[in-house]
This record gives C-alpha cells, sequence and structure tokens, in this order.
C-alpha cells in the first residue's frame, strides 16, 4: 500500500505539533490493524503532560519508526533514556515520553486501537487546556 504524506488527515495539528495518522494500514498478526503516522513536531514539545491520566502517566502503544530529520529524547518506563536521530529506524515500546531536542518529521507503524486511544486522550487533554486557558 503507498500513500502520500498529504493524503493522511492530521488527527492533531497545535503550533509546533502536527500529528497524522493512517487508519488500516496493515495487519500485525496478534497485534491487529496498524496505522502509520507521519508526525512533524518542533523543538521543545514534550509529551509528558498530555499522557498524564494514562498508565504510569507514558504512551502505552508500542511504535516502529524512522527518523526523517530532528533528533528526539525517548524515556522509559525503567527509566532508561535514548536519543533518535535522521536516518534512526526505531522501535519504542510500551511505556515512554518523548521530548523533541530538534525539530524532527517521523514515520511510525502502531497498533492501530492502541494509538487511536492514546491520541483520543491526547485530544482530550489538549482540550480542556484550551477551554482552561
Amino acid at each position: 500500500m503507498r500513500v502520500s504524506k498529504t493524503d493522511v488527515e492530521p488527527q492533531i495539528a497545535i503550533p509546533g505539533a502536527t500529528l497524522r495518522q493512517k487508519l488500516d494500514f496493515g495487519d500485525a498478526t496478534g497485534l491487529g490493524a496498524i496505522s502509520c503516522e507521519y508526525f512533524s513536531l518542533d523543538a521543545g514539545v514534550d509529551t509528558a503532560p498530555l499522557f498524564v491520566g494514562l498508565e504510569g502517566d507514558l504512551c502505552q502503544c508500542p511504535h516502529w519508526g524512522f527518523v526523517l530529520q530532528g533528533a528526539l529524547a525517548v524515556t522509559y518506563a525503567s527509566g532508561r533514556q535514548e536519543t533518535v536521530r535522521k536516518h534512526d529506524l526505531f522501535y519504542w515500546p510500551k511505556g515512554h515520553n518523548v521530548k523533541v531536542l530538534e525539530a524532527a518529521e517521523l514515520i511510525m507503524f502502531s497498533p492501530q486501537a492502541a494509538h487511536s486511544h492514546v491520541l483520543d486522550h491526547m485530544r482530550e487533554k489538549l482540550e480542556g487546556a484550551a477551554a482552561a486557558g
């Protein structure tokens, strides 16, 4: 299956961050349908506040992906940290937070149901912050 970035609808679009998700992008046996995501993120974006309320206050969805540009610091539930940079392939197991060190674009593949749940949670957090502000 081939899809252009411009054909993938943004699920979240706020200043400094655009998160696109293509549903039903394939099937990973045992994980169900997967989605493909194309994220554009400005330096300084930190997912930690958006994951508060999820188990462990962490993203509970695994991701496989490729960094097109930029750099991101990933912190796992164990406290271990690593940095992924331009042209790195990565796997982030469930239980992580991400902070953007340098403006980044990345492609990810994720179990669709789990990541849709996380994105819904993030949208609720953003809507709550907008209503409070």
